[in-house]
């Protein structure tokens, strides 16, 4: 797998019938290691070790209801109080980042009411804070680290 645009961390790895494995930690278990899975065990790894975020307030590969429809999304992250506070869609590292998926993870978001967004492809990272109140998106260098208080 390539290098990614993220700090440095130490994943296991194994194979199982000459598939490749990551462990992991949210899930607690082997999964297959693909491009995109690369991509989410990083963002998964900074959350965790570089943002400080409780690996119990993170869910991996979520399904979550959006009007009529059930949508998965790649990451989730509550707050202590259960609501979602980051949402991440993640993608691999060749998939360009357009203008039309980040907005596609946005709108979807409109009912769900995190407060932040994260689209990456594990070199390209947008991260962007939701303003409600005006329906968009204000685009930020990075997200605050978990301080374990609710906003």
């Amino acid at each position: 797998m390539e290098n990614l645009n993220f700090p440095g961390y130490h994943f296991r790895f194994k194979n199982s019938e000459n598939n490749p494995l990551i462990f992991d930690v949210v899930r607690k278990k082997f999964v297959a290691l693909q491009p995109e899975e690369w991509v989410r065990q990083h963002v998964v790894r900074y959350l965790h070790e570089t943002k400080n975020y409780p690996l119990s307030l993170i869910n991996v590969e979520k399904q979550i209801r959006v009007h009529t429809l059930s949508k998965r999304f790649d990451i989730v992250v509550y707050s202590p109080n259960g609501e979602i506070e980051i949402l991440v869609e993640c993608k691999a590292p060749k998939v360009k980042i357009t203008e039309d998926s980040f907005d596609q993870a946005a709108r979807y978001n409109l009912d769900l009411r995190a407060r932040f967004l994260l689209v990456t492809n594990g070199l390209d990272h947008y991260f962007c804070r939701i303003d409600y109140k005006n329906s968009s998106y204000i685009f930020i260098e990075d997200f605050p680290s978990y301080t374990g208080r609710t906003a």
